[in-house]
């Protein structure tokens, strides 16, 4: 390291802040790093090989406040929730008014407007940001979505876009407004990457189960989707993860991993936003709802016992790679329009202008839902963003053309008991946004049958009761 102080602090040297601290300091930044166990700063520094140089180990709160130079620039990479607000606490104490804390994990948006609040009436500074790629992206470039003061965000935005993922020259880091901002937008990013992991499962399990498909047949069908409209990351592992064998018993791999996902909590955040939003993410919240059944292992084989197997065969013949191909494109494209619906509804109830189509843009490297569609999103977003995404020109020619291969999809998977909620539930969002006279007048007519809520009329204005009397 240079004789000067470091530019930079990093607080959580686990898998995520360990690659960010090495990231950072091979784009050429001075970074102090500090750990709650002095044994893993330690090791950390010295398995850090050339970058090491650059990397100011500190076994103490005090020397790595002191090793940095003013105004401090501090990350937090610890878990979210009190954790966060422990290491806040320990800080600010050591810290001056223009020093600037970071938190870049996973913290609830909600969590996030808090602290920034707290900060804001203290005169101190404090930046949310979400994070997303794992551990490569993290190491590699990352995909950021900044939320706090904007004059903050710009303090460290030269730092951010240097280990940031890069799109044809372009830094996938932006800043989305006051406060949660960031984490919002990192939330709803993990919410479709839900509903999009779904979806290929869901094929995945009608070309395991419906058609008879072995995994290595499985991951040339995606291999073959990844050159593609459906190009994505997601995809693309999704091809390996099917073509890769289990090195103990020479199968493939998915036929030896258990079906129970795992979730940290991203999705259901999503999904309890949307609620209080009052915007429809059916295809998220159909998603949430399998893994939480992936759980429940022990009851669905008693189900299976008791009802008999679910997923019968489909007809070849009416189902083809391409159909489903289409299909998922089809379905995939809802559940954005889900997601980026959200947001806008976020921005006008939050007051934070989100940049819809720079959200676009960020997320087409370095994340997990990038894709090659995401760049024709930011390119609709642009010229209709107060529109849903699926009406869209470009978007609403691809529905047209692959609408009825979601049909058909979801149609067989229902007759032959081959579970598809995400699919079914992208198809139902789509037949509803396109239904000029839904069923809600019943709705309504029932509201205020059993409780005088009123109705609104087709013919004139005001509130109006039915004839049925108070019920």
């Amino acid at each position: 390291m240079s004789d000067t102080a470091a530019n930079f602090g990093l607080i959580g040297l686990g898998t995520m802040g360990s690659n960010l601290a090495l990231n950072i300091a091979e784009k050429g930044f001075d970074i102090a790093v500090y750990n709650r166990t002095a044994e893993r700063t330690r090791a950390f520094h010295a398995e850090a090989g050339e970058l090491a140089q650059r990397l100011v180990p500190c076994e103490t709160m005090e020397a790595f406040v002191a090793a940095i130079a003013p105004p401090r620039n501090i990350i937090l990479m610890v878990p979210a929730g009190p954790v966060v607000d422990e290491h806040i606490a320990a800080l600010r104490p050591l810290l001056g008014g223009d020093d600037l804390i970071i938190d870049a994990g996973n913290a609830n948006f909600r969590d996030t407007n808090r602290r920034a609040q707290q900060a804001g009436q203290s005169g101190a500074l404090f930046l949310g940001i979400g994070v997303s790629g794992g551990e490569e992206g993290a190491r590699h470039g990352p995909s950021i979505m900044g939320g706090g003061p904007r004059p903050a965000w710009d303090r460290v935005a030269p730092m951010l876009e240097a280990i940031a993922a890069d799109y044809e020259g372009t830094p996938c880091a932006t800043w989305m407004g006051e406060g949660g901002a960031g984490h919002f937008v990192k939330m709803v990013h993990n919410g479709i990457e839900y509903a999009d992991m779904q979806m290929i499962a869901e094929t995945y399990g009608i070309l395991r189960d419906g058609l008879g498909r072995s995994a290595p047949d499985i991951a040339g069908v995606f291999a073959a989707w990844n050159d593609g409209p459906l190009k994505s990351y997601l995809i693309e592992i999704s091809a390996a993860a099917a073509a890769a064998v289990d090195p103990v018993t020479g199968q493939p791999i998915l036929d030896v991993i258990l079906d129970r996902a795992g979730q940290k909590g991203t999705g259901r955040w999503t999904v309890i936003e949307a609620q209080h939003l009052g915007t429809p993410i059916t295809a998220i919240e159909a998603a949430v709802a399998a893994r939480n059944m992936s759980a429940r292992l022990d009851e669905r084989h008693i189900g299976e016992r008791l009802f008999g197997a679910a997923p019968q065969p489909v007809n070849p013949e009416t189902i083809s790679d391409g159909l489903l191909g289409n299909a998922l494109l089809a379905g995939k494209i809802a559940c954005y329009a889900q997601g980026f619906a959200m947001l806008h509804a976020a921005s006008g109830e939050f007051g934070w202008s989100l940049p819809l189509p720079d959200i676009a843009r960020v997320w087409r490297a370095g994340c997990i839902i990038r894709s090659t569609l995401l760049n024709d999103m930011a390119e609709a977003l642009s010229e209709h963003g107060d529109m849903n995404l699926m009406f869209a020109p470009f978007f609403a020619d691809i529905l047209k053309n692959n609408g009825a291969d979601l049909r058909a999809v979801v149609s067989d998977a229902v007759r032959t008991g081959n579970p598809a909620p995400a699919l079914s539930a992208g198809l139902s969002y789509f037949d509803m946004m396109r239904t000029g006279r839904s069923t809600a007048n019943l709705i309504q007519a029932q509201r205020d049958f059993f409780g005088a809520h009123s109705f609104e009329r087709i013919d004139g204005e005001g509130a109006h009761h039915g004839p049925w009397g108070s019920g």
